[in-house]
């Protein structure tokens, strides 16, 4: 409220100014003054009055005020509880339409579920929590109508089974295990089949299942596999290789076959006589279950010379029927082949030996059965002295505890290749590759392992140094990212979080992309070393193949075919490293495609032979351009998986015209490839189902590396597959339209061969088992060899290059920086007539093998095949002799 001012106005004079002024102002405006001033005095009269009454009734209008507030606030209230009212009632209307629709569901659902159960060919029957009837359809009410039951809804399961068993509907129960169903044989020879099955509400599910049909049909079976089983029983035994008598618990005489009474000496005889009897009409020994030998132990079997030089071994074997089978075995030739098999493990002994890696065979009881030299001398044993021991009582409880998982990998059929760190007989650490090669039979089951141990303490430095480098030079690329990254963050502050968030992980991708191919390019580098040890093994085990006194299979071939394996594997994996680093680079020109075709139909025809196959080959006479050895690789990879997934049938090697290409075609009959796994064979380690065991060797890189490679030389790979009647792989290769030049024919192989007798050959490397086992196989030939370590170790040997010599062999990676390009440069620098030169290497450069042709020289990549040098020294001595 405001209040009015009891000042006097400016405005208004005072009594003396009037007096004063009577005379000069006029009487009008005397008279408006005085009439202010009246009002002037009634206004602060008014004022004080108001004054006065608002300082005696403050109280007052604070209780007034507060009243007003609180109805404004009750009104507040009350609308807002009016609006949630309003509210409810709307949701209460669209609940109640929810559960009319509900409901209305429910009733057509409990329909479809009645009409459902009477579709059902099987008698079904539902029971709630307290086991009464809730619904039935009508093959269930069907199951009772002989016995005049009355079966409703409500009606206890209790009540159902002792109507069962009153009525006599049940003629026979039988109960399986705990969760296998019950069945029943009715009253009227019919056979059902009870499968209960629980509710969520704690009731119960029943259908009865009619499967007479099927108990006649497995009636049925059982008959007529039990006369089979009889017929081929009889049939199995008249074919067996080894003289079969089974004998009754009474002693007489059941079951034989012709194989028994030739190696016995006996005439026919009949059946039920005493086994006793007819023992005794031959010259051999009574052997039985109760047999004793001399020290009162039981004797299950026994070997006995005949008169006729042969020796038979009888064994025995208690049926759990009573009676016993005896087994007689013709074992004469394990006996000649004694000498030979003692004559073959000296010489593995000693080519073992020699080779610098650890070597050992242990059995699947992981028992010792063979060890070399240096394995010996690594875990300080005796000679001999670890044979019969468990591998477990070699290695410490810690060292088997890591050994552990990687043996049973191997026992499980997997080759398997790790690094550890030991301790040799001085204290000292050093870093071992260690690889575990299955020993499979032709049933595939591995009855023992090959171990092959590599010193690679220098090599895992070497690799060390190089990761310590490039975790430096990864700090440095990560601090000079931080600083860019600073850098960026003021210059691009306007830049939005997912921006910078995708920038980084392009760099992420960036450096691991680097990383991987830096790892790809190391593990190409290293591929000599990998392979080097491995070359070695496979000469001396070829050599020792070779000796006439050696026996076609047994324990050498065993390590043989070990060592190819090992090699196969460890040159598929350097081939899909360098493949991925772009080592290999093609060499493409133009040729005959024929002479590739001929040379491989004629390669693959013998290896389909073995696998009883037959390879068909379609001549062609095109000319295509391509790098040779690689289209080869691509040829052979297909042509080995068309034989190891074709179990019979024949394979197909053929070319069709294009119009600017040549597809070249391999078709099989073979187990076929699934639509929807035609891309991911292509894919590393990735293997098809159904190859046979004895071929089942591979890491499933053929294909990858097919595709790698087609990829290099810009060949198109088609493939089309039927499961269960074979595929079809091709690959388009461009024509040429000139002729390569033309190549002098070799002569006849056996001609070739006829000149290795006498060959004075010179063999460079500066590995000492590699010459060693080169001198092995070379000497074998016929040749006469010189070996040596070096450039100055070969001019002491042969007069400073002045001797008499027909071909040198060197590897191309030599001591102190040299190789043997230079060093046979030198060599027939000094001589009057040069030297046939052929080159040995694990480099698989393009620019390696266009300096070597440039040369003139022959290129062989390891590791070498005894049968691929021989060729190839044959035919260098003959063009070096024209």
């Amino acid at each position: 409220m405001a209040c009015i001012s009891t000042r006097p106005s400016p405005a208004s004079p005072s009594a003396g100014q009037v007096d004063g002024l009577e005379n000069e102002v006029p009487v009008e405006q005397f008279d408006r003054q005085a009439e202010l001033e009246r009002e002037n005095h009634k206004l602060r009269r008014i004022n004080a009055a108001l004054i006065e009454r608002i300082e005696s009734s403050s109280t007052g209008r604070d209780a007034s005020y507060a009243a007003f507030q609180h109805s404004v606030e009750l009104a507040e209230q009350v609308r807002e509880r009016t609006d949630a009212l309003n509210q409810a009632m709307a949701e209460l209307k669209a609940s109640n339409r929810l559960l009319s629709d509900a409901r209305l569901r429910a009733e057509t659902a409990h329909q479809h579920l009645v009409d459902a159960i009477e579709s059902i060919s099987d008698a079904f029957v539902l029971f709630d929590k307290d086991q009464r009837i809730v619904l039935f359809n009508k093959r269930f009410k069907a199951l009772w109508s002989r016995t005049r039951a009355r079966i409703n809804s409500g009606t206890r399961l209790s009540e159902l089974k002792r109507l069962a068993e009153s009525s006599g509907m049940i003629a026979e129960e039988h109960r399986g295990k705990a969760n296998d169903p019950t069945v029943y044989r009715l009253h009227n020879g019919r056979w059902v089949q009870l499968s209960e099955r629980p509710t969520r509400e704690g009731g119960l599910v029943m259908l009865y299942t009619d499967i007479t049909e099927v108990k006649i049909s497995e009636t049925m079976r059982r008959e007529q596999a039990l006369a089979q089983k009889s017929r081929l029983l009889q049939r199995a035994v008249d074919n067996l290789s080894q003289g079969v008598a089974m004998v009754s618990a009474d002693g007489g005489l059941e079951l034989w076959n012709g194989r028994f009474l030739e190696l016995c000496g006996l005439a026919p005889i009949e059946a039920h006589r005493p086994f006793d009897e007819v023992m005794a009409d031959s010259e051999l020994k009574l052997l039985t279950p109760s047999t004793r030998d001399a020290d009162g132990q039981p004797q299950t079997e026994l070997e006995q010379h005949l008169f006729d030089g042969r020796t038979l071994e009888v064994r025995t074997h208690p049926l759990p029927t009573g009676g016993f089978v005896n087994t007689f075995t013709d074992i004469t030739e394990r006996y000649r082949h004694a000498e030979a098999l003692r004559e073959s493990e000296r010489w593995i002994r000693l080519i073992t030996d020699h080779v610098p890696a650890l070597i050992a065979y242990v059995s699947a009881d992981l028992t010792y059965e063979f060890t070399n030299k240096v394995y010996e001398e690594w875990y300080r044993w005796p000679s001999e002295g670890m044979l019969g021991q468990s591998l477990r009582d070699i290695h410490s409880g810690e060292h088997w505890q890591q050994l552990e998982p990687y043996i049973d990998r191997a026992l499980c059929g997997e080759s398997v290749s790790f690094e550890m760190a030991e301790h040799n007989h001085s204290g000292q650490q050093r870093y071992m590759l260690r690889s575990y090669v299955p020993n499979r039979q032709a049933t595939g089951e591995v009855v023992g392992i090959f171990v092959l141990i590599q010193d690679i303490t220098d090599r895992r430095r070497t690799a060390e140094a190089l990761h310590q480098a490039y975790q430096n030079l990864e700090q440095r690329v990560r601090e000079r990212t931080a600083e860019l990254t600073s850098l960026n963050d003021q210059l691009l502050c306007e830049i939005d979080e997912r921006a910078h968030a995708e920038a980084r992980l392009r760099e992420a991708k960036r450096e691991a992309e680097l990383a991987n191919l830096s790892k790809t390019k190391f593990l190409a580098a290293v591929s000599h070393d990998l392979l080097q040890p491995l070359n070695a093994a496979r000469l001396f085990t070829s050599a020792l193949l070779e000796q006439p006194s050696a026996p076609s299979g047994g324990l050498i071939r065993n390590i043989s075919n070990s060592l190819e394996d090992v090699e196969n594997l460890l040159g598929t994996l350097v081939d899909i490293s360098k493949l991925d680093a772009g080592v290999i680079k093609p060499d493409i020109a133009p040729f005959a495609v024929s002479e590739l075709l001929e040379t491989l139909a004629a390669e693959f025809r013998q290896i389909a032979g073995s696998e009883q196959l037959q390879l068909d080959f379609i001549p062609c006479s095109a000319l295509v351009r391509s790098d040779i050895q690689l289209l080869a690789r691509i040829l052979r990879n297909l042509l080995t998986n068309a034989i190891r997934y074709t179990p019979h049938g024949r394979v197909l090697l053929g070319c069709r015209r294009r119009r600017q290409s040549l597809s070249i075609e391999v078709w099989d009959t073979g187990i076929g490839i699934p639509e929807d796994k035609l891309e991911e064979i292509f894919h590393e380690f990735k293997r098809g189902e159904g190859v046979r065991p004895q071929q089942d060797r591979g890491l499933g890189l053929g294909l990858a590396i097919v595709e790698k490679i087609a990829r290099i030389l810009g060949h198109r790979i088609q493939v089309s597959s039927v499961p269960g009647r074979g595929s079809k792989f091709a690959i388009e290769v461009p024509l040429a339209k000139r002729a390569p030049k033309a190549s002098v024919e070799p002569s006849a192989t056996d001609q070739l061969l006829e000149r290795l007798k006498g060959a004075r050959v010179w063999v460079l490397d500066n590995d000492t088992a590699i010459c060693a086992g080169m001198r092995t196989l070379l000497e074998g030939w016929g040749c006469h060899v010189i070996t040596a370590l070096s450039e100055q170790d070969l001019a002491g040997q042969v007069d400073n290059f002045h001797a008499d010599a027909d071909l040198i062999i060197a590897d191309y990676h030599l001591d102190n920086g040299c190789n043997g390009v230079d060093v046979v440069e030198t060599v027939n620098a000094r001589r009057s007539s040069p030297l046939p030169a052929l080159m040995i290497t694990a480099n698989y450069s393009n620019e390696l093998k266009q300096q070597v042709r440039a040369l003139g020289h022959m290129l062989m990549h390891k590791p070498v095949r005894p049968m691929k040098l021989k060729t190839a020294m044959c035919h260098m001595m003959e063009q070096g002799h024209l």
